[in-house]
């Protein structure tokens, strides 16, 4: 039988369930949730197994609490974004203002709990590409909602684009937040020192005007613009 934490180890532990939180987050992002077990979580906040299960009752609900403690905040900030990104008038402002909005709050969170941050943004990218049935469940209850509704947003503005082009282009948004922000050393990098990948402010404009860009392409089944044929010289 799994012990649960006495009255007293709470008492002098008073933050040990921010201290599990922590471990596992670090735990998932670098190792994906399979490989982790409650053990290895407990072991790195420094408790025993039971203070896991006694707070969190499995690892499935330990990961949906992580998703829940970052993305709560983000996609609240993003929902107000939305909404005055909607009350713009003109099509193309309102289609970089929702953009934008989208944007944003995966970058300005100084805080952990304020959706952003490089650990949590790696677990993310890690968890999407495990394939774990847990994960994307919590995935998909966490984000599906609010996805919907910039999709819907930016269908509004750009109605003679299908849907389905927006979807996908929303998808390469969120791989390219995922790269940004777990790797910026490489921006500087590639750019021989001339950008500063961790220059939050000047990533989020280059990203709006990129994913701006992007979504007014024309769509897919459009036709594309005929070729010209060579002129054909016929022979003496």
């Amino acid at each position: 039988m799994v012990r649960k934490p006495t009255s007293k180890e709470t008492a002098r532990k008073p933050n040990m369930r921010e201290a599990i939180l922590a471990a596992a987050e670090e735990l998932f992002a670098t190792n994906g949730f399979n490989a982790v077990s409650v053990r290895d979580i407990a072991q790195a906040a420094g408790a025993n197994p039971g203070s896991v299960t006694y707070h969190f009752k499995t690892k499935d609900g330990l990961l949906l609490e992580i998703y829940r403690r970052h993305c709560g905040p983000m996609n609240l900030r993003r929902s107000e974004l939305l909404a005055a990104a909607r009350r713009v008038r003109d099509l193309q402002d309102r289609l970089e203002a929702i953009v934008r909005a989208y944007v944003v709050p995966a970058f300005t969170s100084g805080s952990d709990l304020a959706g952003g941050g490089a650990r949590f943004t790696r677990l993310r990218a890690v968890m999407s590409a495990e394939g774990n049935e847990v994960a994307r469940k919590i995935i998909a209850q966490t984000f599906d909602d609010t996805s919907h509704a910039f999709i819907d947003a930016i269908h509004e503005s750009l109605p003679h684009i299908p849907r389905t082009d927006i979807v996908w282009r929303s998808h390469f948004l969120l791989g390219a937040l995922y790269y940004s922000l777990v790797t910026p050393d490489r921006v500087s990098r590639l750019s021989r020192g001339e950008a500063d990948g961790s220059d939050a402010a000047n990533a989020i404009e280059q990203m709006v005007r990129a994913t701006v860009a992007a979504f007014q392409a024309p769509a897919l089944d459009q036709a594309a613009p005929a070729r010209r044929r060579p002129a054909v010289t016929s022979k003496a």
